[in-house]
C-alpha cells in the first residue's frame, strides 16, 4: 500500500487510474488490495498474535508490504474491524 493518496477516498490503480475492485470502507479509512493474494497477506498479518520488531530500521529504506500498511490497520485495537472489512471484500466476490 505504497500509494500516496487520500485515505478517505477509494483506492485507484496508479497506472490505469481506475478504481480497485477489492476494497471496502471502514470508519478509519479504506481497506484495499490489488488481488486475493495481497488481501490474504494483509489478513494473515492482521490476525498474527505476535508481530516481531521490524529488522530494517537502518539507513536504507527496506520496507515490506505489511510495513507500509496504514498505522490504523497495524494497530491491534482495530484487528476485528479490519478482519470484518476483509470478510466483506471476500463476500462481495461471491455475489458477483
Amino acid at each position: 500500500m505504497a500509494l500516496h493518496r487520500d485515505p478517505n477516498e477509494p483506492a485507484t490503480d496508479p497506472y490505469f487510474g481506475v478504481r480497485l475492485w477489492l476494497q471496502t470502507e471502514t470508519r478509519h479509512g479504506w481497506v484495499w488490495a490489488y488481488n486475493l493474494e495481497h488481501l490474504d497477506l494483509i489478513g494473515r498479518f492482521v490476525r498474527a498474535p505476535l508481530r516481531e520488531g521490524i529488522p530494517w530500521h537502518d539507513h536504507g529504506r527496506k520496507m515490506t508490504v505489511v510495513a507500509r500498511l496504514p498505522a490504523w490497520i497495524q494497530q491491534a485495537k482495530n484487528r476485528d474491524e479490519v478482519l470484518r472489512a476483509i470478510a466483506r471484500i471476500h463476500a462481495s466476490l461471491l455475489r458477483t
